[in-house]
């Protein structure tokens, strides 16, 4: 026996129940939920990796002419300062003789190119062009009339801090904290 086939009619004057008119704005508010838990997590990771690379990046300068940093996470010391006024993030670098400066930094920290020189560096021996930084400060530090290069090779936005300027300093490490003391009591 074949049975009848049930089909629900719909009352055209009664609302389908399957249609819900708020469903849009629903998935338009999940949506932004969505985007919103994402960017909030990529704030607090962002900030950590940020405070793991950069230890010093809120350089508290206590009175006095010491300077305490702390080493980053990938075991360099990193640290806010500025040449001729501007801000910059140096890099401590005992194995480099100048200060080396990215070439393409030149004209925004207002240095000029001067005689072409070869450096040697970890990556082999670059074509530099030497340069001198009228006002270079970090901490409680300020020197002037500092030896300088300005190299191409360089695609970041971070200065070597080197021996022309840490030749003026007395450095003392303790596991992962380094202090800066002026030379002598210069």
């Amino acid at each position: 026996m074949n049975e009848p086939d049930c089909h629900h009619v719909v009352n055209p004057k009664e609302p389908d129940p399957s249609h819900n008119p708020h469903r849009p704005l629903g998935r338009g508010m999940a949506l932004v939920a969505s985007l919103l838990v994402l960017g909030l997590f990529y704030l607090y990771f962002e900030n950590g990796l940020q405070a793991r690379n950069n230890p010093n990046r809120q350089l508290q300068v206590a009175p006095g002419t010491e300077l305490v940093l702390k080493r980053s996470g990938n075991g360099h010391y990193v640290f806010p300062g500025t040449i001729n006024g501007r801000p910059v993030t140096f890099l401590l670098d005992t194995g480099a003789t100048l200060v080396s400066i990215p070439a393409h930094l030149a004209g925004e920290l207002g240095l000029e190119a001067g005689a072409p020189q070869r450096s040697i560096t970890a990556n082999g021996t670059v074509a530099t062009r030497a340069t001198r930084v009228d006002a270079l400060a970090f901490g409680p530090f300020a020197l002037r009339g500092i030896a300088a290069s300005l190299n191409p090779g360089m695609a970041g936005d971070q200065i070597l801090l080197g021996m022309s300027v840490l030749k003026h300093l007395e450095f003392t490490q303790r596991g992962d904290t380094l202090m800066l003391r002026p030379l002598g009591g210069e």
